[in-house]
């Protein structure tokens, strides 16, 4: 094990804490419908078929989800990674909003990111505050 697995494996987490080997083909999958959809968006804007509100909640979305793997592993810091995955939530609603009256299958493609993203939050919050 490397001191970043040793890292995390000795943070307390609650009972619904998944073991670790889940979040690579969760987020492997999660990546492919992410990069589809947000491929799209992009496209859409470079075509000026939507306008910069749409995008931009996509793009800060793909920075903060970017961020938090280093904030997390890297940083080892559980409130900085704890803000961002709260960015990331806020940004995923947001965009789903703006997105759902123009482009209704993006709009789906992130329901299952979102229940994720709602779900890692959580457990985000549940590790930031188990140790403080």
């Amino acid at each position: 094990m490397d001191q970043v697995s040793l890292w995390y494996a000795s943070l307390d987490k609650p009972f619904f804490s998944p073991p670790s080997w889940v979040f690579g083909p969760v987020w492997f999958c999660l990546y492919i419908l992410i990069f589809i959809s947000f491929s799209s968006v992009l496209w859409l804007f470079l075509k000026r078929k939507i306008p910069f509100f749409v995008a931009l909640p996509f793009f800060i979305n793909i920075s903060a989800n970017l961020a938090f793997a280093p904030l997390q592993f890297q940083l080892q810091n559980n409130w900085l990674s704890l803000l961002d995955i709260l960015i990331i939530l806020g940004t995923l609603i947001w965009a789903m909003k703006v997105i759902y009256p123009l482009k209704r299958w993006i709009f789906i493609f992130q329901i299952p990111y979102l229940l994720w993203v709602a779900f890692a939050t959580l457990l985000q919050i549940s590790i930031t505050f188990l140790n403080l």
